[in-house]
């Protein structure tokens, strides 16, 4: 699994994002990221930094758990309009193990250098807006090859020891940086470190001209 090799250079300015496929404020935040990308181009990079929300988990998930989850559900929803299927909770004996689709971005973002967002989105959508299971593994190469990737391309790398450490170094940046909540996001360049923008969601309007003009300072 090759790294991209046209990271940003370390004096261009660029967002970095801290989030997690199955975290439901992270789908609140999706619109908003997705438009601050669509503004800038290339301009200005964001590079999807998996956080680890539930990495691992193995034990299925219990009533209290589904009670637990369905009111973040719908405080999101409520916050940001964002579709939910809350069918999901209709699920048995369903893990919460989030190192697959954060894994899937990863892959992503080594085969296609700027792609990882646009998979993380569609990640979200599947898992939220249409109750799709994206910790199995044919879903997750399914939704790669709808962005465009080749599902054996995919499917070789997303399998790998390679793909699974790059994934668990991505969480290990999360917990060095103290992050423990997401979406959150670093403004910054590599050469003069980074600065917090935000550490939970918040809307478009409340990011939109702090970020253009520190683009332009």
């Amino acid at each position: 699994m090759n790294q991209p090799d046209n990271q940003p250079a370390s004096d261009q300015k660029q967002l970095l994002y801290f989030a997690d496929p199955m975290c439901s404020w992270c789908w609140g935040f999706s619109p908003v990221i997705m438009a601050l990308a669509e503004t800038h181009g290339d301009r200005l990079p964001i590079r999807p930094i998996m956080g680890g929300l539930r990495p691992g988990t193995e034990k299925p998930m219990d009533q209290g758990d589904k009670d637990e989850i369905r009111k973040h559900w719908e405080h999101v929803r409520d916050g940001t309009g964002q579709p939910f299927d809350f069918a999901f909770f209709e699920r048995d004996d369903f893990v919460y193990d989030t190192e697959p689709p954060s894994r899937a971005v990863v892959t992503a973002r080594a085969l296609a250098p700027r792609q990882g967002l646009a998979l993380l989105a569609a990640l979200q959508h599947a898992f939220y807006a249409e109750n799709r299971d994206i910790t199995d593994t044919q879903v997750v190469v399914g939704l790669a090859e709808e962005q465009g990737f080749d599902a054996d391309d995919f499917a070789g790398t997303f399998a790998s020891e390679t793909a699974k450490r790059v994934t668990e170094a991505d969480f290990h940046i999360a917990h060095r940086l103290g992050i423990r909540g997401f979406p959150t996001l670093l403004a910054g360049t590599e050469e003069e470190g980074f600065a917090l923008v935000t550490h939970g969601y918040q809307p478009l309007e409340a990011l939109a001209g702090p970020i253009a003009e520190w683009l332009e300072s």
